[in-house]
């Protein structure tokens, strides 16, 4: 099922030989905020020839990556999540099941539980790193269980909250960061490069899931996000941890919640697209 117009540049045709799946979930329903990150992936894609494919920061080129897009897994009207659970799980897994990894685009954060849901059953012994400006560890929000707000607790209800690492949070409830300091990998507020190294070196050949929501980065240089919140991150910051996560066994991530509508200059979309070359490229190993 692909719902498309325009591929991400340097994306090769399906075949065997690709080892990466690039998978768009243009989905913003449970949005409490700003909505419109539903319409990031094509948003990306439009833009991605607005890049260079070859990074300097890894001395590789997206032109030489063995990457496919593989489209929109839903249109842009869905709203249901049961119904977009399962069709999430469905795409993932036969990905999984053809021996490639998904670099899947939000859409918001709440994408990423089907995702690592079906990532759990190829990896039962999964980790995930998390990286955002919010916990998304409530019990519920705003009634609902399944809600950006919540994905990081229902994710660690499936793996432990042991398998879990929060890096970047800056935001959220009493209970939530209680939750978090509880659970024992919870580096909040930044970046650290000594507690991010910590975690490369204890992760060494596990399997990681990565999932990056982009309201990490500080909005005076990532605006376009549907809740920003002072006292981000800078791109290089992110860029350098990426770079270090790179060491791990990275089975697949995410890059969620960029709302290329709050940002008029385009340059939270050029940004979310660089880090998709990064980890396109991280992936292709």
């Amino acid at each position: 099922m692909i719902f498309m117009s325009k591929q991400f540049f340097c994306a090769r045709e399906e075949s065997e030989t690709t080892r990466v799946a690039l998978l768009g979930i243009p989905f913003d329903a449970t949005s409490s905020f700003r909505p419109g990150s539903r319409f990031a992936p094509d948003h990306i894609r439009l833009y991605s020839e607005g890049i260079e494919s070859y990074s300097p920061y890894q001395h590789k080129d997206l032109a030489e990556c063995a990457f496919t897009d593989a489209g929109n897994v839903v249109d842009l009207t869905i709203n249901n999540f049961s119904v977009l659970r399962k069709a999430v799980h469905i795409e993932v897994t036969q990905h999984l099941r053809a021996g490639k990894k998904v670099l899947a685009l939000g859409g918001e954060h709440l994408i990423s539980l089907p995702v690592a849901t079906a990532y759990v059953e190829r990896y039962p012994d999964l980790n995930v790193i998390h990286l955002d400006a919010h916990a998304d560890l409530r019990d519920e929000y705003l009634g609902e269980k399944y809600s950006h707000a919540t994905v990081i607790r229902r994710i660690s209800e499936i793996l432990g909250a042991e398998k879990i690492y929060q890096f970047g949070i800056r935001s959220g409830t009493r209970e939530e960061f209680a939750f978090g300091d509880q659970a024992a990998h919870f580096y909040p507020f930044s970046l650290n490069p000594a507690a991010v190294q910590a975690v490369v070196e204890e992760l060494q050949g596990s399997p990681v899931y990565l999932t990056l929501d982009l309201d990490v980065l500080d909005p005076a240089c990532f605006p376009g996000t549907g809740t920003p919140e002072p006292g981000g991150v800078s791109f290089q910051e992110l860029l350098q941890t990426l770079l270090l996560f790179g060491q791990l066994k990275l089975v697949g991530a995410d890059i969620v919640e960029l709302c290329p509508a709050y940002d008029h200059s385009d340059v939270s979309t050029i940004t979310a697209i660089k880090l998709v070359r990064e980890l396109l490229l991280i992936l292709d190993e």
